[in-house]
């Protein structure tokens, strides 16, 4: 494992334009949907970071042939020998992608054994949405202190009730109940742009399913899939949580930054809360502007009362965002409350931020007052998870001095060649090898 860190050197305005990858959690889930046939697949707009590229180290382990096209980013797939049930446990144990595994190979194998899966150090992660849906689905789950045994003679449509929205949950869900026998109905569904891809992926590839973009998914159980005599071909959406964090990039340094290739959709409730740190953006023709003018100040809800900026499903504002959001308050003149409801260990990278001369108030593990603005100092800090080592750099980049980024391991799990690219729009960042 590398041991290399950013070094940063803050207080550069950025500028110039700057293209989104694609969206990491529409590629992890869609590297399992393809497993649920044998025809070809090209996927376009493949963010070639840390956890999809393990991913595609397990596909090669379970049978699937991989080849790089001319185009970067663009990959071919190919069935050529029976999937495996198996699944490499030293790369799954590092993975929480690998979860998205269970379901398609459950479909078409009967079963898989399930290595606890690893990823972000942002607190519990529990299964057990995974495992009921598909346990309602027909499944027989075995529980090993190392992961799952998951096992079905056949697979037969039920009315199932997420007993939470999650993601990868309703994934799981939908790609088991593409096989299964029957209709199956997912409530409490997951409609995350991502969820929408991989849905639009799989009926591309001739699945029924209906209700995309909302929370009641219908899917109509088929007994093959198929795709077009050329194979199948599917553009991954931009990830819309890194067009966030450049929007957070540009506002902090007082920058002007334009970021291409934008679903105006996918950013609504971003801009929203943005909107009330005092940040708006420019909609251009193919994309959006971060104008150098903002106001970085935090409007407060009626009667004076102090603001909040909370995680909820979508539409809401997501949870990934909550530590960009935070960090960047922090530069906002005016106080503003952030809870973030999902993970209970989330908030602890803060005191990093506040090492760095932000005032916040961790109130528990899900809570914490910003009182803005704030001078921030360059320090030496670490990354527990990829969203907190993005907050990390946007606080770097801001501060007066240099800072030190370590454990970037997380980082480049959920972000391309971040320094690369943002030395393009003139950041001093520097990757160091210990």
């Amino acid at each position: 494992m590398s041991s290399s860190y950013f070094k940063i050197i803050g207080k550069n305005p950025l500028h110039g334009t700057v293209v989104p990858q694609g969206n990491k959690n529409e590629a992890l889930p869609l590297l399992g949907a393809l497993l649920l046939w044998e025809g070809d697949v090209i996927l376009e707009n493949l963010p070639e970071i840390a956890d999809v590229l393990k991913l595609m180290e397990v596909l090669r382990h379970i049978g699937v042939e991989i080849t790089a096209t001319d185009t970067k980013g663009s990959y071919l797939f190919q069935k050529k020998n029976p999937v495996k049930s198996d699944l490499p446990y030293e790369l799954c144990s590092q993975l929480r992608g690998a979860v998205t595994l269970a379901g398609p190979i459950l479909a078409r194998t009967g079963r898989v054994f399930l290595p606890k899966p690893g990823g972000d150090k942002i607190g519990r992660r529990r299964m057990d949405t995974h495992l009921l849906a598909l346990e309602a689905l027909g499944a027989k789950i075995e529980v090993f202190p190392d992961g799952y045994m998951i096992t079905a003679d056949r697979l037969v449509g039920k009315d199932i009730l997420l007993d939470e929205a999650s993601v990868t949950a309703t994934e799981n869900a939908v790609m088991a109940a593409v096989y299964a026998e029957g209709l199956t109905t997912i409530r409490n569904a997951a409609s995350e742009p991502h969820v929408q891809g991989l849905c639009r992926f799989l009926i591309a590839a001739g699945a029924k399913i209906e209700g995309v973009g909302t929370n009641h998914l219908t899917i109509t159980g088929v007994s093959k899939l198929s795709s077009p005599p050329e194979g199948l071909k599917h553009r991954i959406g931009s990830d819309y949580l890194e067009i966030g964090s450049f929007i957070s990039l540009a506002a902090v340094t007082g920058g002007e930054i334009h970021i291409t290739d934008v679903n105006p959709e996918d950013i609504r409730m971003i801009r929203m809360v943005y909107s009330r740190l005092g940040i708006e953006v420019r909609p251009t023709e193919n994309g959006i502007l971060v104008p150098s003018d903002q106001k970085m100040e935090i409007i407060p809800d009626y009667h004076g009362a102090t603001p909040k900026i909370d995680d909820a499903p979508w539409p809401g504002f997501p949870a990934d965002m909550t530590s960009v959001a935070l960090v960047t308050a922090t530069q906002c003149k005016g106080t503003v409350l952030i809870h973030e409801k999902l993970f209970e260990s989330r908030l602890f990278f803060v005191d990093n931020i506040i090492a760095m001369g932000a005032q916040i108030i961790l109130c528990d593990p899900h809570r914490a007052i910003v009182i803005g603005a704030n001078r921030l100092y360059g320090q030496r800090v670490a990354s527990p998870d990829i969203r907190a080592g993005m907050a990390m750099i946007i606080a770097a980049l801001c501060a007066e001095g240099q800072s030190e980024i370590h454990n970037i391991v997380q980082i480049d799990r959920g972000f391309e060649s971040i320094d690369t690219r943002l030395r393009s729009l003139g950041a001093q960042i520097e990757r160091v090898s210990d």
